[in-house]
């Protein structure tokens, strides 16, 4: 017994002499700043998902907030968080890069008042400005919720505001905004004591679609670490819908900026949105949005989804 007892301590001992296995490494850039929209990335990495996962995963924000999928088709790095319609319109350009999976499934993007203000319906913005921040998608957009009110982009003013959304509402400059992502914008303005007004897209005419995608270059969809990747991210969404509290303890951890009531609000307000199997692919959603893109004349053809979407095997 006492040979096999100092066996199994000689064993032990040159287990721990051993060196930990490499991990491989992985980058991923983010499409902004850090914020709750990125909570499985961060819990994931935060609660060693991706760690157990034999990965070594560094999670950059961009200088420009468009820059990630061109980083990424160029090669700079290996998954880019981006947008579905984005990623059509930037395939339709014949950028080479491909979805692999959905960190957010429904749209956050949507056309915002201030509630006490002289917005009380879609059809109260005939003859009024409309910020918007990025022109083609957000114009065709509103576009689409004005002609189910019977109006066109015609009966109204478009003003380019670029990031300053809730700003430029809230001093008076335009009378709406598009653009404004519902679990932000309008928690900003209830903390300012100026309430908000939201219009959602798939409630007026637009196809509904993934807000917050996870790109890749085309010819790396078949990279074995991407699967790993996102059975971690999907461990990570569990886990945040398991431990809410928990999950917020660790995406602030080390980034006290983050702890604020705003984003404590965009937390809660994100969680039920995140994609519960980030890997999942809905191949008819994607076509009927790229459809509603064609119809809108920002794309010339409805290409095959499998040509930019896929399920990583």
């Amino acid at each position: 017994m006492k040979h096999l007892f100092a066996a199994g301590l000689i064993a032990a001992g040159l287990m721990t002499s051993l060196p930990a296995l490499a991990q491989d490494k992985l980058s991923v850039m983010l499409d902004w700043f850090v914020n709750p929209d990125h909570a499985p990335l961060v819990v994931a990495q935060e609660k060693g998902f991706f760690k157990d996962a034999g990965l070594e995963v560094t999670l950059t924000a961009p200088a420009d907030p468009n820059d990630p999928p061109k980083l990424v088709a160029a090669g700079g790095a290996d998954i880019a968080v981006s947008y579905q319609p984005q990623l059509i319109l930037q395939v339709a350009e014949e950028l080479p890069l491909v979805r692999i999976g959905t960190l957010v499934s429904t749209p956050l993007n949507s056309v915002v008042v201030l509630r006490d203000g002289p917005v009380k319906m879609l059809k109260d913005l005939k003859g009024r400005k409309v910020g918007y921040s990025i022109a083609g998608f957000e114009d065709a957009l509103l576009g689409a919720m004005l002609e189910k009110q019977g109006l066109s982009l015609k009966d109204v003013e478009l003003v380019n505001v670029n990031f300053s959304l809730s700003p430029s509402l809230l001093s008076g400059q335009v009378d709406a905004v598009v653009g404004a992502f519902r679990n932000f914008e309008l928690n900003q303005m209830e903390i300012e004591k100026h309430p908000g007004r939201a219009f959602y897209p798939e409630e007026e005419g637009v196809p509904p679609y993934d807000e917050l995608i996870l790109v890749t270059r085309k010819d790396k969809t078949n990279d074995p670490r991407f699967k790993r990747f996102l059975a971690a991210v999907e461990r990570a969404t569990l886990y945040i819908l398991n431990h809410p509290e928990e999950s917020q303890a660790a995406f602030v951890k080390g980034r006290p900026e983050l702890n604020d009531e705003l984003n404590r609000r965009a937390w809660a307000d994100t969680l039920p949105r995140f994609a519960h199997s980030p890997a999942a692919l809905d191949a008819e959603r994607y076509t009927r949005f790229a459809e509603f893109l064609k119809a809108r004349g920002l794309i010339k053809a409805v290409a095959p989804v499998d040509q930019y979407a896929v399920v990583v095997k």
